[in-house]
């Protein structure tokens, strides 16, 4: 079978340059036997980020990997270089083949329960470092669709990077990653030279699933012993409790010399809200997932080629609302229409029984509030308007709601999409227009000259 696909890089803000974003909201798949080149700039973004394919169900099948952007010699971090940079790519893996599992969905079955989770694609990785040193662990879920919990026997483990945001240095003795999300932490080798489990188990399962590695210390004679660690299993409230101590550090350096707390976010006065709620609606006797009623289908011309060429009849601007209404749920090319600058409220509603984990491209966010049962507008005055953390996915909690507040200063066609994968696949995802009358290359890039073109754009030029 011939396979045409495509690459994201989740993360990655692609400044002005939604033309490079990797999604087919955007891009062309490659087709098979060729090439393409993607040409962006990680600017202004240090930190622990990854790409993946975004077409069908080729995740399951691999080609993902961590994407690690570092500072400039002139920028300072918050804190001393480490003596060694490892990167963890932990996911749930299905014996079952890629093609299979898109087979369940398009019959409309869910996907089943994973048969395992892996590190770095193996089921038995290995670390090594000296007695005394610190070294940082970069800690990125890439499964389709469980939660883990990441910890080393016998070690803490101190958190200082989420996504690209430098954070509160605060410590612990596990930490849990959200399907899609990213963290960095810290850990110094200070325990008897022997070698420790490092383990990743999944959360908010019935049947647990765990996966092992070694930190293997380089003076050690001693393999790895005794029962592996214990983590959390099902404790929501457990979770979102730490998800609460996960914040700026104010006084950090970003990219550019300024500190990450000198834009003051909680002052800005948002310029309206929007409400997304998740649902799992039957569509023509079939499982589909959706938002505010909409499940979403791909079109056969990228709605960012359709808008630059003024293609009609590829995507309607009134195709998803901005809150949930009455009513059965419908296919659609959903896009919702924003405008340059504006500064919006975003509150993700979840009356399911699962987590779910939703991811932006384009931008990061501030996650300002998490809270069980139904959002309010009495729910804000719990929102953290000071040292909120930025990232690019966040986790919504069974029968509960989270709140981001998001400066649309990207110009472009973005992707919200669910990070589970299945849940993506079959229609719980809309892009974002955001828009400017002023066309001007300080707003956004103008069409590159190698883009694809295919559906309806095909045989065009710009």
């Amino acid at each position: 079978m011939l396979m045409y696909i495509i690459f994201t890089r989740n993360g990655i803000k692609q400044r002005k340059n939604s033309w490079q974003d990797g999604v087919l909201g955007t891009n062309c798949p490659i087709p098979p036997n060729s090439n393409y080149t993607y040409k962006f700039q990680a600017k202004d973004q240090i930190g622990t980020y990854t790409y993946f394919p975004s077409t069908q169900l080729h995740k399951a099948a691999g080609g993902y990997g961590g994407l690690n952007v570092y500072e400039r010699p002139q920028i300072p971090i918050p804190f001393p270089n480490p003596a060694g940079d490892f990167t963890l790519l932990v996911g749930d893996w299905y014996k079952t083949n890629h093609k299979t599992l898109q087979h369940y969905l398009d019959l409309g079955r869910p996907l089943p329960f994973p048969d395992g989770l892996l590190i770095n694609g193996q089921a038995h990785a290995s670390f090594s470092g000296d007695q005394g040193k610190t070294y940082m662990f970069r800690i990125s879920n890439m499964g389709l669709s469980t939660s883990i919990n990441f910890r080393i026997q016998g070690h803490t483990i101190m958190l200082v990077e989420v996504e690209g945001s430098h954070t509160i240095q605060n410590i612990y003795d596990s930490l849990d990653v959200h399907v899609g999300q990213s963290v960095a932490v810290l850990v110094t080798l200070n325990q008897a030279p022997k070698d420790y489990y490092i383990v990743a188990s999944t959360r908010f399962t019935r049947t647990v699933l765990t996966a092992t590695a070694v930190l293997h210390y380089t003076n050690s004679q001693t393999p790895v012993s005794g029962p592996v660690p214990p983590g959390p299993t099902y404790q929501i409230h457990w979770s979102m409790q730490q998800a609460r101590t996960f914040r700026w550090n104010l006084t950090a350096s970003a990219a550019r010399p300024n500190p990450q707390g000198s834009y003051h976010y909680g002052k800005i006065t948002t310029s309206r809200t929007i409400f997304l709620a998740n649902s799992a609606p039957l569509v023509n006797g079939k499982q589909r997932y959706a938002i505010n009623r909409v499940s979403y289908i791909n079109s056969d011309t990228p709605l960012k080629l359709a808008d630059y060429f003024n293609i009609p009849g590829v995507f309607s601007l009134n195709s998803i609302q901005t809150a949930p209404g009455g009513g059965p749920a419908y296919l659609a090319t959903a896009v919702m229409p924003a405008f340059l600058h504006e500064f919006i409220e975003v509150v993700f509603q979840n009356n399911e029984n699962t987590i779910q984990s939703w991811h932006l491209d384009g931008y990061d966010f501030w996650v300002v509030g998490y809270g069980r049962g139904q959002w309010t507008p009495a729910s804000r005055k719990h929102y953290n308007l000071v040292d909120a953390l930025t990232r690019h996915t966040a986790q919504v909690y069974p029968y509960s709601w989270t709140t981001i507040l998001i400066s649309l200063d990207n110009q472009g066609m973005w992707n919200l999409r669910s990070a589970i994968w299945a849940r993506q696949y079959l229609g719980q995802e809309f892009y974002l227009r955001v828009w400017s009358p002023d066309k001007t290359p300080a707003n956004e890039y103008d069409i590159p000259p190698n883009a694809l073109l295919c559906g309806r754009a095909r045989g065009l030029h710009a």
